[in-house]
């Protein structure tokens, strides 16, 4: 049986999902990827942005395995801070946490930057490389961009 999928804006959020949203993500891109940045960027809190999780069932302290955040960005949706807890990975959980972020997208166009290592991976969920690259935080990324089916 597949893992719980859960679906929330902010305001919805226990401490404790809120908790162990952020610590996933601070595991993953600030400890693990080794970049220090400002995490917490206000756009968590937003009315229109949807955070999408698969909480560890195993734990009581709010623990995920898995998140992703979708932003309203007016035209378009943003999927971002795609993270799996490395003890997690090649379970298919970001798949299904992009599949979900997609469909909650409304038709609409959805963007990302994405790390550029993961462009043919994203490019199965029908993403496409729509400018040029760059480096942010010290890691490569380039500009993607998938339109409504």
């Amino acid at each position: 049986m597949a893992p719980l999928l859960r679906t929330a804006r902010f305001a919805e959020l226990t401490p404790f999902e809120v908790y162990g949203l952020c610590r996933l993500r601070v595991d993953v891109f600030v400890v693990e990827q080794q970049c220090p940045y400002p995490e917490l960027d206000g756009r968590d809190v937003e009315p229109g942005t949807w955070h999408l999780w698969v909480p560890d069932d195993g734990e009581e302290d709010g623990a995920v395995l898995a998140t992703l955040r979708v932003l309203d960005d007016g035209a378009t949706r943003a999927i971002g801070r795609v993270a799996t807890a490395a003890g997690a990975r090649g379970r298919g959980l970001a798949a299904r946490l992009v599949r979900a972020g997609i469909d909650l997208s409304e038709g609409l166009p959805v963007t990302m930057g994405a790390q550029a290592h993961l462009e043919e991976w994203y490019g199965r969920f029908g993403f496409r490389v729509s400018g040029p690259g760059y480096v942010e935080d010290g890691i490569p990324h380039v500009p993607m961009r998938r339109e409504p089916a």
